[in-house]
């Protein structure tokens, strides 16, 4: 199967950029083949069309398997296996953030959490421990967070995502409520602190002690 110039630069650029995202050049062209391919293909074709060897074909799609990145069909009268990638981009997407979390975040948190639990033995360690629990708690907070937007549909998540900057000028009008909210708190207790004080008479006086000493 011929490639055309378009798809040709397609497939060699994710092979360069496979190395960056922590697969090899073989694993990134079969991804890029497969996301392109009006159909389904099967290795010999993928083999044929890329001229690797069917062997290392073959160790590309495991790996593509294991990373749930490919899709596996038959065809009638047919023994071979053919490959797919999803159809949906924002599948795809999930797909590969969640197992970049699960291979890459996860065991940081476990180890992490571990050292928390460890016995300080000099102040060296007790400063290298409090900078580990604060990375402990960014990358938590991270994964949290990220964990809630993974529960959203689609859609929902894509109007997020669409809001960009929109989301920190918003989160800048809230401040500016909550402040003002705060102020006029402030302002109702202190006029109300005022109310309760006793006024004082305009026309009352303290009487003057007399000046002269008393009569015997």
């Amino acid at each position: 199967m011929q490639l055309s110039p378009l798809v040709q630069r397609f497939v060699l650029h994710f092979g360069e950029m496979g190395s960056r995202w922590g697969i090899n050049r073989t694993v990134g062209q079969i991804y890029a083949l497969l996301f392109t391919a009006a159909r389904p293909l099967n290795a010999d074709e993928i083999a044929e069309s890329l001229g690797f060897s069917r062997s290392n074909v073959s160790i590309g799609l495991k790996e593509l398997e294991s990373w749930n990145l490919v899709k596996l069909s038959h065809q009638p009268g047919d023994r071979r296996e053919y490959f797919s990638a999803p159809d949906d981009v924002w599948a795809i997407f999930r797909t590969l953030a969640e197992e970049r979390r699960r291979r890459e975040i996860d065991p940081t948190l476990s180890m992490l959490r571990e050292v928390q639990l460890e016995t300080p033995l000099s102040d060296e360690d007790r400063h290298a421990q409090a900078r580990m629990k604060e990375m402990y708690g960014l990358i938590l907070l991270v994964t949290t967070w990220f964990g809630d937007m993974q529960k959203l549909d689609v859609a929902t998540l894509e109007k997020l995502m669409r809001l960009g900057s929109r989301v920190t000028k918003l989160l800048d009008v809230k401040d500016r409520l909550t402040s003002a909210i705060g102020m006029g708190g402030a302002a109702k207790d202190k006029t109300a602190r005022a109310d309760k004080a006793p006024a004082k008479s305009a026309g009352s006086k303290t009487p003057a002690k007399s000046a002269r000493p008393p009569k015997e």
